[in-house]
Parts: C-alpha cells; sequence; structure tokens
C-alpha cells in the first residue's frame, strides 16, 4: 500500500468522523429541543432528565422518527417492528409512515393511535385517549392534517382526511369529521367551532375554560325570546 493510499484512506476516515460528529450533533440538538418543548408544556415535569428518562409521550415520539427513517428506507417490517416495542412499551401506537413535525408532546399517551397517512405539525400537544384515524370509507389520505400549535384534548377523535387549522383547539370527548379553521376551539359530537379567529396562538393548554355550545345556543334562544316579548308588548 502506497503513502497515496494511506492519505486516501485517512481523509475518507476523518469525511466519515465528521459525517458522524454531524449527525450526532444534530440529534442532540433536536432531543434537547423536544425535552424543553415539553418542560415549557408541562408544569409536573421537574428536569430534563425526569422528562427524557420517564416520559412515554417522549419515548414514543423518538421510537417513531426511528421507525419512520426505516420506513422511508422501504424497511417495512423492521420499521413496524419498532413501532410496534413502542407500542407495547408506552402504550401510544403510531403508524411509521405517519408525519410528525418538531415538538410533539404526547402528555400521559395512554391509549392513543396515530394512523398512517397522519401529518401533524409542529409544537402540537395531544392528550391521552386521543385518535386521529380513519373512517374507513376514505383512500389515499384517510387520516387528518394536523396544523402548527394545535391542542388536542382528551380522548378527542380526528377522523378521515380533515384538516385543523394552526392555533386550534379540540375540545375534550369530541369528535371532529369536518375541516376546523385555524385559531379556533371545536367542541361537541360531532365537533362544532363554538370560537373562530380570536387569537393568533393557542398553546394555554386549556381544556377547562371552553364555551359550551348547548349554552350559547340556549342564550341565543332566551335573547330571541325577550326581542319577541318586547314587541308583543309594544303592540
Amino acid at each position: 500500500m502506497t503513502n497515496n493510499d494511506l492519505i486516501r484512506q485517512a481523509e475518507q476516515f476523518e469525511k466519515r468522523i465528521r459525517i458522524l460528529k454531524s449527525k450526532a450533533n444534530s440529534f442532540f440538538g433536536e432531543l434537547g429541543s423536544e425535552v424543553r418543548s415539553i418542560r415549557e408544556r408541562d408544569p409536573a415535569a421537574r428536569t430534563d432528565a425526569e422528562v427524557l428518562l420517564l416520559y412515554p409521550g417522549l419515548h414514543a415520539v423518538l421510537a417513531h422518527r426511528l421507525a419512520n427513517s426505516l420506513y422511508k428506507r422501504e424497511l417495512f417490517f423492521a420499521a413496524r417492528a419498532v413501532s410496534q416495542a413502542a407500542r407495547n412499551a408506552t402504550g401510544i401506537e403510531i403508524h411509521p409512515a405517519a408525519t410528525i413535525g418538531k415538538g410533539l408532546f404526547i402528555d400521559h399517551g395512554c391509549a392513543v393511535v396515530i394512523g398512517e397517512t397522519t401529518i401533524i405539525g409542529d409544537n402540537c400537544t395531544i392528550y391521552q385517549g386521543v385518535t386521529l384515524g380513519g373512517t374507513g370509507k376514505h383512500e389515499g389520505k384517510r387520516h387528518p392534517t394536523i396544523g402548527n400549535n394545535v391542542m388536542v384534548g382528551a380522548g378527542a377523535k380526528v377522523l378521515g382526511p380533515v384538516v385543523v387549522g394552526d392555533n386550534s383547539k379540540i375540545a375534550a370527548g369530541a369528535v371532529v369529521l369536518k375541516d376546523i379553521p385555524e385559531n379556533s376551539t371545536a367542541v361537541g359530537i360531532p365537533a362544532r367551532v363554538v370560537r373562530g379567529k380570536t387569537v393568533e396562538k393557542v398553546q394555554t393548554l386549556d381544556q377547562i375554560h371552553i364555551p359550551d355550545p348547548v349554552a350559547q345556543e340556549i342564550n341565543l334562544l332566551k335573547e330571541r325570546i325577550a326581542e319577541l316579548e318586547k314587541k308583543l308588548d309594544e303592540r
């Protein structure tokens, strides 16, 4: 082996080391960002180590990153094996083909299901019992598209190829079957928009102070009755 060959091998080795360092820095940078985003939204999180080691929602998302990478390389069996192992460990089922943005916080996480063609934007929050699933009657894009900064409350179901706009809230227990505009709050079965375009960014994670559509309708009826009674009295 000549000196030139040795030099080329050394250069190739150095190049591989640089690539590995770059990937490692990128991974740990993204991991740190994920941990910070969870701590910002969860008052129960005391330390980074607690989030990193003990939060099943984070573990499920990290496992999905690996499964999704395998899926894109058409290693479908391996991808599904990773996702099922994560499901057994965390109680959260995410199909390897689902597209998930940065900063997804799955709080508690038990019984969360995210379907194959689901797309989730950045900085979203999902609580336990949520299903982002299909209706069984669609082909191709069968699952929801969730925008950025969206909160999906406990037990909510978002079904079919619907679009939930940026900065919106889906109330606990709601069943979403139609598109939800951005900056909106949707409640009920089936879900209805009860507040629209009132704020630019929703990340309060408040699942309690959400308008009651039944109470709103009753108040509207009361107002209408009062108007009619006033007109009758004037006659």
